[in-house]
């Protein structure tokens, strides 16, 4: 603050002349030159030398509109050289800056500041850079807000080295007194860097006795939301805890729920979890933990600290199963496991991901989960006879019924509940809708795959047959085929875009439990990826897969399923096949289904795997809800997400047969008197030659009525597709095809 009252007073002088002199008779006010020569040009005269040479500098510049303060300790009386200036223009002469302060306190606040000088001084070196209430609160409280040390601790703990750079010795031993009186510890010379290990300690040896000083805790909050001393925290964590071990953390006397709830130890959110798992089977003491857990799930420094699995744990104790009872029938279950029960899968996705390698921690919800899984599965397989599959045909349905302009992303692998992960990531500005489909059996990706594909029934393991097939049944359709990955913001000619993306079977196939990590990079992806569909013309977005999936966690042998079987067989870790009927699989969900030389499948009616060579975790083919209840997501753009003036090309008949080098579009807006309000609609054209993008127009404006006509040569195509699209969401408002007739460029000679 000082620094701008300074200035203030110099403008003044500067309004009327270009040189002023700051006399400074204490050498108090030395410490803000540096301030001062950012704004004005500064010289030093504290001789006659000194004074001599200043004049001349400012004199030979003259005239000049640079503004030159001259500072000087000399009184006002000794000056010779620049005594003129001072009688002329005027000076600045602060004889004691104490008094200064105390005025200028007075002045803006109508209050008194009762401080010695060396404190009003230091307060004054301090105040660079803040506001009035800087010294409001020291006029209130006194020398104790000199330093704000909720302020000043952070950047000072986060580099000790460069804050010592910022003040001067007064002003650091001011501070350093501060902290130790805050330490509750004598000010003992010693290096920044120990001090601010000092100061971390003490600060998480309170959070983890939850006596943490309120100026520290305030600290701490701001150093885990802080962008600017982001890196440092992670150090000091990983230095306290080598000296401290767990044991100290939490001494054997302590409870272990009382600590603060925001605090960064990972190590007692474990202990947290281990007190949990034990008696997770006690209904009578969950509502207990509950409190605890709604605390730190909602914890901004926990979810800083990516210490998010509470709100999974919160979804497993909070479930419950009491309405599964009241299931009659397979829709129920459906409904029940779509609204429900899909989230308890997420759940245990995530705890798998963050424990799998501590089963110490993780069997008690395992167990729990199983345990849930088995009561609704109960209900489930009850009612899977005569159990029928919609997927077939899926791709075709979507065409026949979606005449704009569509994007399908059909995935490999992606179970519903990590749909709706997705579904959480996409933008709220486009309309979502929830559906399923069911997927067919077994729930393999050649069986399934083929089914969206082909309407026929029949299976195909080649995936550019099954494309192939597809587009011969809709001759007079243009169908984009690419992979997920290859989706940009240019526009592709095609009516219909399907995109392919199998990235979480194949890791899944392939990792197993080690692929669950890369599962919530996959599911930002599809997000980022369907954003950018919607923004590059498409109207509508869809995302299906083939099939979902199990995870089976931590087994033991007695998990596994040995099946007795009679004659030829298959037996895959969800699913078996036989060529003969197996009398004595009562147990089993049988379905008589032919593929190759089998004539049989048997599903389990329970998570557990059939035993198998193959490496357990990740799998598909069987007949749980998980694998068969498939996601039919669909985003659309409304219309708050583009404009509504529609417009189209009036000459199309005559772009079908053009004559010449030349062709003319012919573009009109709508004219509604019903729509005041979209009177124009920003523009472009873009041009293809096949499927490839050939270029594309400046973007024009139509207005309401109007119409517009653009011409532009074949540049060597005899045959274009032009879109007309929206500037700003890129919609396909219309489309035409131009040929040039080469027979008449002849004169009809051939």
């Amino acid at each position: 603050m000082i620094d701008l009252w300074l200035k203030e007073d110099l403008e003044k002088i500067f309004s009327k002349n270009v040189v002023a002199v700051f006399i400074d008779e204490h050498t108090d006010a030395e410490f803000i030159l540096d301030i001062l020569n950012k704004t004005f040009n500064v010289h030093q005269a504290n001789s006659e030398i000194e004074e001599l040479h200043v004049k001349y500098l400012i004199e030979k510049e003259q005239p000049s509109a640079t503004k030159h303060v001259i500072y000087t300790n000399l009184a006002k009386g000794d000056l010779k050289y620049i005594r003129e200036y001072c009688e002329v223009n005027g000076c600045l002469d602060i004889r004691h800056l104490e008094n200064y302060i105390k005025a200028k306190v007075h002045k803006a606040l109508n209050l008194n500041i009762n401080l010695p000088k060396d404190e009003l001084i230091t307060a004054a070196k301090v105040s660079i850079g803040k506001d009035l209430t800087y010294w409001m609160d020291l006029c209130h409280k006194g020398s104790s807000e000199i330093f704000d040390l909720k302020i000043e601790l952070l950047p000072f703990i986060h580099d000790p080295v460069l804050f010592n750079k910022k003040y001067d010795d007064q002003l650091l031993t001011t501070f350093y007194q501060k902290v130790n009186e805050l330490l509750g510890q004598e000010y003992i010379v010693k290096p920044p860097q120990t001090l601010a290990d000092e100061i971390v300690a003490k600060m998480f040896d309170g959070l983890s006795c939850n006596d943490c000083d309120p100026v520290l805790e305030s600290v701490y909050v701001q150093w885990l939301n802080s962008k600017e001393h982001d890196g440092s925290f992670d150090k000091y964590l990983t230095n306290y805890l080598s000296k401290n071990s767990n044991a100290s953390i939490l001494n054997s006397n302590q409870d272990i729920w009382n600590i603060n709830v925001n605090h960064p130890f990972k190590l007692i959110d474990e202990q947290w979890l281990k007190a949990i798992g034990k008696d997770i089977n006690n209904k009578a003491v969950l509502p207990n933990y509950l409190a605890k857990i709604s605390q730190r799930d909602q914890s901004k420094q926990a979810q800083s600290l990516n210490t998010t699995f509470w709100a999974d744990i919160k979804v497993l104790l909070e479930f419950d199963d009491k309405n599964i009872g009241y299931l009659s029938n397979r829709e129920q279950c459906i409904e029940f496991y779509t609204k429900h029960f899909h989230k308890l899968d997420t759940a245990i996705r995530n705890l798998y991901t963050e424990f799998l390698n501590n089963p110490e921690i993780l069997a008690p919800y395992q167990d729990y989960y199983k345990h849930l899984v088995d009561v609704f599965f109960d209900k489930w397989f009850k009612y899977i006879e005569g159990y029928q599959e919609n997927q077939t045909g899926i791709l075709q349905r979507i065409i026949d019924e979606n005449s704009q302009k569509t994007a399908i992303i059909v995935g490999d692998g992606v179970a519903y509940e990590l749909a709706c992960e997705v579904s959480k990531k996409v933008s709220d500005n486009f309309k979502f809708t929830n559906e399923i489909i069911m997927a067919d059996l077994p729930s393999l990706t050649v069986n399934n795959m083929s089914r969206i594909y082909m309407a026929n029934g029949m299976v195909d393991k080649v995936q550019s047959k099954r494309e192939k097939y597809l587009t011969k049944q809709n001759p007079s359709t243009e169908i984009d085929y690419v992979r997920l990955d290859e989706v940009n913001s240019e526009a592709r000619s095609g009516q219909y875009l399907i995109c392919t993306y199998k990235d979480i079977d194949d890791m899944g196939d392939k990792l197993n439990n080690k692929a669950l990590k890369y599962f919530p990079e996959s599911v930002d992806y599809f997000a980022q990826q369907i954003a950018v569909l919607l923004n590059s013309g498409y109207q509508k977005v869809f995302l299906i897969t083939d099939h979902g999936f199990v995870l089976t966690g931590m087994l033991t042998d007695a998990d596994k399923i040995t099946p007795t079987l009679n004659g030829q067989s298959y037996v895959a870790e969800r699913y078996i096949r036989t060529v003969d009927k197996q009398h004595s699989a009562t147990s089993y969900v049988e379905i008589e289904k032919q593929y190759e030389e089998f004539n049989y499948h048997y599903f389990s009616r329970t998570m557990n795997p059939f035993k198998t060579p193959s490496v357990y975790g990740f799998a598909h083919g069987g007949a749980a809800p998980q694998e068969l209840i498939t996601p039919y997501f669909c985003w659309e753009r409304t219309a708050e997400t583009g404009g509504s003036l529609n417009a189209k090309f009036t000459n199309k008949a005559d772009l079908k047969n053009v004559s010449g080098e030349l062709y003319l579009l012919k573009i009109q807006a709508d004219k509604s008197e019903d729509n005041i309000f979209e009177m124009e609609r920003k523009v472009y054209l873009v041009k293809f030659f096949g499927k490839e993008q050939i270029g594309k127009s400046d973007v024009f404006t139509l207005k309401q009525g109007e119409t517009i006509n653009k011409e532009y040569t074949f540049d060597g195509n005899n045959e274009i597709e032009i879109q007309l699209l929206d500037a700003l969401t890129k919609e396909q408002l219309d489309k035409a095809i131009v040929k040039k007739n080469n027979d008449r460029d002849l004169g009809g000679l051939f």
